[in-house]
């Protein structure tokens, strides 16, 4: 096992590695509902010490993720889809929450960099748009138009100087960044119209935030992310993540 102080990682920071790690073991279906897990398992499996790992655990079990079974064991949490329901409308409500503390401190060059991103998506619709009638292949555009949103989302939680309150957002996520990914890759290939109905709302968010409408900016956040993750709910689980 590799010496975690050669890394010039602190402890906190291992932690939060292996934190997230785990979580997206969890999420994407790696680590299965009711599989029981060890901290040294998971140790070897992330190559640290059991430390953070321990760390990691008693946050996951707080976050409901894991639950303890022993004094070294505990198994993945078992979620039905009521307890899926419930977690999406808190992130939908902590998501609102960015929007309206991001329509108070946004900074002038945060929301030119908003619409920047915003003109690079809308390019790349219209080439995905071409590309599609001539028969082409679509997957590294759409790769980089989905790499454009999450920047454009990013950068949202950024204007709201709130770490805590992004940190917040971070642990409630119902799925994982990859997991997100796969899921929309999926629907995507099956829907090239989905999602597109909602894409207007970016445009109207940075109109919101560069007035300082902090409440319609939180109502366009809260529809925007409830018809989101409505839609990613109700898709097949992913597959892709566990081949």
């Amino acid at each position: 096992m590799p010496d975690e102080t050669l890394t010039g990682l602190t402890a906190s920071t291992l932690a939060d590695r292996a934190y997230r790690a785990i979580r997206d073991a969890i999420t994407t279906g790696e680590l299965r509902p009711g599989q029981k897990v060890t901290e040294r398992g998971l140790a070897e499996r992330l190559s640290v010490s059991p430390t953070p790992v321990r760390e990691a655990i008693r946050r996951l079990e707080q976050d409901g993720l894991l639950e303890r079974t022993g004094p070294r064991t505990v198994q993945v949490a078992t979620f039905g889809d009521v307890a899926l329901q419930d977690l999406a409308e808190v992130e939908v409500a902590l998501r609102g929450m960015v929007a309206r503390f991001a329509a108070r401190h946004a900074s002038p060059e945060q929301l030119d960099h908003l619409d920047a991103i915003l003109d690079e998506a809308d390019d790349l619709l219209i080439l995905l748009k071409q590309r599609q009638q001539a028969g082409q292949e679509l997957s590294r555009h759409l790769g980089r138009l989905l790499d454009a949103m999450q920047r454009f989302n990013e950068v949202v939680e950024s204007c709201a100087h709130n770490p805590v309150l992004v940190r917040l957002l971070d642990q409630t996520r119902v799925f994982s960044g990859r997991e997100r990914r796969v899921r929309l890759l999926e629907e995507i290939s099956r829907n090239h119209r989905f999602g597109l109905d909602r894409y207007g709302n970016h445009r109207a968010l940075v109109r919101a935030l560069r007035a300082g409408d902090s409440t319609a900016a939180e109502a366009l956040v809260t529809e925007d992310a409830r018809g989101g993750l409505g839609d990613l709910l109700a898709a097949p689980k992913a597959s892709a993540t566990r081949s």
